[in-house]
């Protein structure tokens, strides 16, 4: 993709990097790294002055990429989406698939994050015992170590 692409063609509604940044939430590093690495299509530079003009619709794009993002879907994912998107609902069955996987991905690292914390709060427990000096409660509580403790590894 050549970064200085300028068109003599200005799209009609565009936006600058500061709004679309503002507007989608992601950051201007960000916006020039997805537009580098080819998830969002040439950005229209001003032939004046050099800098990025987006248009509605490539803003539309990053706008979806920013939720995809959120809900921590990687680059291929995202790259997959977007050729999926142009492809329109015949391929909403590939949508509802790679949404599916995603949703059961995130579902195991939500377990994984309740083991942690599951064993962080036993820790604050035993911890708790100690410092108040009930050591028949702390006793209590390292029994309980051992079934924790596998489960987070």
């Amino acid at each position: 993709m050549d970064m200085n692409k300028t068109s003599s063609i200005q799209p009609q509604e565009t936006y600058t990097i500061h709004e679309v940044a503002q507007r989608s939430g992601l950051s201007i590093p960000t916006l020039r790294y997805y537009e580098e690495i080819g998830l969002v299509p040439d950005v229209w530079r001003d032939p004046s002055s050099g800098h990025r003009r987006y248009s509605a619709g490539t803003l539309q794009i990053l706008e979806s990429l920013a939720n995809l993002r959120a809900v921590g879907m990687s680059i291929e994912e995202m790259r997959t989406y977007l050729v999926l998107r142009q492809r329109g609902d015949e391929t909403a069955v590939e949508k509802r698939e790679l949404f599916q996987a995603h949703a059961e991905e995130v579902g195991k690292q939500i377990a994984q994050l309740q083991i942690r914390q599951r064993y962080l709060s036993w820790k604050v427990a035993y911890w708790d015992a100690r410092a108040r000096g009930d050591l028949d409660e702390a006793a209590r509580i390292a029994q309980e170590y051992e079934s924790i403790v596998k489960d987070l590894r």
